[in-house]
């Protein structure tokens, strides 16, 4: 009978086994889904000539296959995590009975327990299973380990616990954990930096090393101890890793170029609106971009530049906060506010003030010093400092120059006219304090700088840069309260008969309204969208004086037709996508390329088709950008002429001195740059396209000429040409006939470059005179979108 009990006893314990075991693992996944998992990986963002500027990410994991590890890092995790890993079937048991006796001693010793599971069990754990810390989970992790074994190569398990881990400093394997810690790829990892990565993966706040540096340079050393037990390192060897610090980045960071943040954020929009937010944050795309690091690092420093340089012509506005010198108010201070990026600004106070005499403290350590006296007579004479001010300022030979971070905001951006490539965009001062760009989602009125497709619209039809216009008064119904407008040139004086080129040089508004009244203003309209300044242009009069509203990179990218010979290209930033295997998911450039697979025999060089559509004649490019030439040679834009022969622009600034621009050209870049304040308030009295955007176009191109420097604009080959007034200008031909006939109209007109230096010098007396007097007291405009001036007077 006992017998009987004791075997029915036994056959229920076999049956809730049997039982446990089929509900424990009825839903254990299958190991050998893993042979095609791929974990989240982010995309990564390349200028074009391959420099890193950015990645998109849910987690910040570089994936790379198992051949693109090198031996030095495999051996420091095995050394650290699974000696045993390429002899043991998934259960390391010699591991985990010398962890269980170890951990006999660390209970006594206080330290932390060793658990004992393999590689392989953590490669189950992570990918397969929770982190639960539980009897059921480990019997799970063993049974998966033993699968995994059986279903992929020992390589394949290696590959997916190095890109799957989890090492800190926001990275997620080891190729982004070289990144984020050094700076480097896998394969310029020493072996001390290889230790510290394998030191991590029990705990990585544990071994911070700006928080806990003793502690993690303690881990390192005992890994590489290790390495060299496994034979993995030679005592030399050895000795000479445990002798370098551990020196790593102070945070880890997307990228080490990083002047380029309005542009990878453009880059991350566009991308996504084309291939989705999943596939780009954790698809491990590769996108190639247009950007080129050196334009863009000069048009960042540029813009800041110009921006502050406006700034200090309007004043200092006092200090960011105070402070009472309590205990402790350094901390304070920096926790209120930081410098902008790219300056070696601090932030320091005032601690004494005796006439222009100041003398600051750092913020940041004990360091004192006195302001450069120039620059605390500019704070005193607007408002006075005082003792406790919390200021920025520049180490400046011995001394502190005051810095403030400009009100005033702005855009450059530079793009490739026979491509549409965007080489460089900067969206504003600092991305850290406004992510808003301005190159791309600022609609701005674009001032004088639209005049061009006024004067292009009319060289499409029956005019030439030798027809005369009369600039004299002129109004028209419509004005205010029932008024007639009236347009005035920027000097308020007149000019009677005028060439076309002289009235573009000079931007003549009221010889430009006349001209957009006899071409027709839906005509003007018609051929500025067609060339990609804005949709839906009203066709107003005031329209060709810049009432319209279009954004910097529109207004940029149309004006590369009057340098490519009339056509309309697309600005792009991206010029192809590759997915994770390499192969290519979108190509910006479409054109097809029939010859280029074939062999060579002596045959001629296959030829790709131009991009984009013609707009405009050949011929009216042409007489555009040689008149826009004159603007800088002999015009409105006159300061940038030292940059030389066959560089082209425009300035523009809107009623009010709003915004300002100037957008500019040489035969191979096209470069914008705006002006203005995000709530559009005045910019203030004579801040006019020529004041602001000119200096900063001449700084942009001082470097951008360097490598592409400027040449002669494409003669269109059947134009015929004529010398005017001393410069040779293009006709269609028939047209140029016409110019006796035009002469013979303002037979007493003053001709040659004589006259331009006169009108130029004339102008500039007036504008001092007026720029002397007293400006008119005005309440500040609400802030919020401006609609077009009805009174357009002040363009320029």
């Amino acid at each position: 009978m006992a017998g009987v009990v004791l075997l029915g006893a036994i056959a229920l314990a076999g049956l809730v086994v049997t039982i446990y075991a089929a509900w424990l693992f009825h839903d254990l996944p299958d190991a050998g889904e893993l042979a095609d998992y791929r974990p989240a990986t982010a995309t990564r963002v390349y200028a074009g000539d391959g420099t890193l500027i950015g990645e998109f990410s849910e987690e910040r994991r570089i994936y790379v296959s198992y051949d693109q590890i090198p031996p030095v890092v495999v051996q420091a995790f095995l050394a650290a995590e699974d000696r045993n890993f390429f002899r043991h079937g998934g259960i390391d048991v010699s591991g985990l009975g010398r962890a269980m006796f170890k951990n006999l001693f660390n209970v006594v010793s206080g330290r932390r327990l060793e658990g004992g599971s393999t590689i392989t069990q953590q490669v189950a754990k992570n990918i397969l299973l929770t982190n639960e810390s539980s009897l059921n989970r480990k019997l799970k992790e063993a049974v998966l380990a033993s699968r995994l074994e059986g279903a992929l190569p020992k390589e394949q398990i290696l590959e997916l616990y190095l890109n799957e881990i989890f090492l800190g400093y926001r990275s997620f394997g080891v190729a982004s954990a070289a990144y984020n810690y050094f700076g480097k790829s896998l394969g310029q990892l020493t072996p001390d930096e290889a230790a510290f990565l394998a030191a991590l993966p029990k705990g990585p706040n544990n071994y911070h090393p700006k928080r806990r540096p003793e502690a993690a340079k303690g881990r390192r050393d005992w890994v590489l101890g290790e390495m060299a037990d496994n034979g993995f390192l030679t005592d030399v060897e050895l000795t000479q890793a445990l002798a370098r610090p551990l020196t790593t980045q102070d945070a880890p960071r997307r990228a080490q170029y990083d002047d380029a943040d309005f542009f990878v954020e453009e880059a991350r929009r566009q991308a996504i609106a084309r291939f989705g937010e999943r596939p780009v944050n954790a698809g491990g795309l590769y996108l190639r971009t247009t950007l080129d690091p050196s334009l863009q690092s000069a048009a960042r420093s540029a813009l800041m530049t110009g921006l502050e340089a406006y700034d200090r012509r309007h004043g200092w506005r006092g200090p960011w906060g105070t402070t009472d010198f309590a205990a402790g108010w350094q901390s304070e201070a920096g926790k209120k506010t930081t410098p902008p990026e790219r300056r070696a600004w601090r932030a320091a106070a005032v601690e004494s003030v005796s006439g222009n005499t100041v003398r600051v403290r750092l913020a940041t350590d004990d360091r004192s010093g006195t302001l450069i006296a120039a620059d605390a007579a500019w704070a005193n004479a607007n408002r006075q400092l005082r003792r406790g001010d919390l200021i920025f300022v520049e180490p400046r030979n011995g001394q502190f120059a005051l810095k403030q971070i400009p009100a005033v905001n702005g855009a450059l951006v530079a793009i490739d006219p026979h491509t549409g490539r965007v080489l460089a965009m900067v969206g504003g001062y600092s991305y850290a304090l406004s992510s808003f760009n301005r190159a791309t989602q600022a609609e701005r009125q674009p001032g004088s700088a639209f005049k061009p497709f006024v004067y292009a619209a009319a060289l499409e039809g029956d005019f030439t840069p030798a027809s005369i216009v009369l600039d004299a008064p002129i109004s028209f119904a419509g004005g205010p309260n029932g008024t007639r407008w009236t347009p005035e040139n920027y000097s308020r004086e007149f000019y009677g008969p005028q060439s076309l080129r002289r009235g573009l040089e000079l931007s003549r508004n009221v010889m430009t309204v006349r001209l957009a009244q006899d071409v027709g203003m839906q005509n003007i309209v018609d051929l500025a969208e067609k060339m990609g300044v804005a949709d839906d242009m009203p066709p107003n009069l005031s329209v060709s004086l810049g009432a319209g509203e279009t954004t910097p990179l529109h207004l940029t990218a149309a004006y590369s037709a009057f340098v490519n010979g009339g056509r309309r290209v697309e600005p792009y930033l991206i010029e192809y996508v590759q997915d994770r295997t390499g192969e290519t998911l979108w190509r910006a450039d479409r054109r097809t390329c029939r010859e280029c697979g074939r062999g060579f025999s002596g045959q001629e060089s296959p030829r790709l088709p131009e991009r984009g559509t013609q707009v405009i004649d050949p011929i009216t490019a042409y007489q555009v950008s040689s008149m826009l030439e004159g603007v800088i040679q002999r015009g409105t834009a006159a300061s940038a002429r030292g940059l030389g022969r066959w560089v082209g622009g425009k300035t523009g600034t809107t009623n009010e001195y709003r915004s300002a621009w100037f957008v500019g050209f040489s035969s191979d870049i096209v470069v914008g740059v705006f002006i203005g304040f995000d709530d559009n308030r005045p910019l203030g009295r004579g801040e006019t396209g020529a004041t602001g955007p000119v200096p900063i176009f001449t700084d942009f191109m001082q470097t951008a000429l360097k490598a592409r420097p400027a040449r002669p604009f494409v003669r269109p080959r059947n134009a015929v040409f004529r010398t005017v007034n001393g410069i040779e200008e293009a006709f269609r031909p028939g047209t140029e006939r016409r110019r006796e006939e035009e002469e013979e109209r303002a037979p007493d007109t003053p001709r040659g470059p004589q006259l331009y230096d006169d009108i130029i010098r004339r102008e500039r007396e007036e504008k001092a005179a007026r720029d002397a007097a007293p400006p008119p007291a005005a309440a500040p405009p609400p802030p919020g979108k401006q609609e077009p001036p009805e009174d357009l007077s002040g363009l320029f």
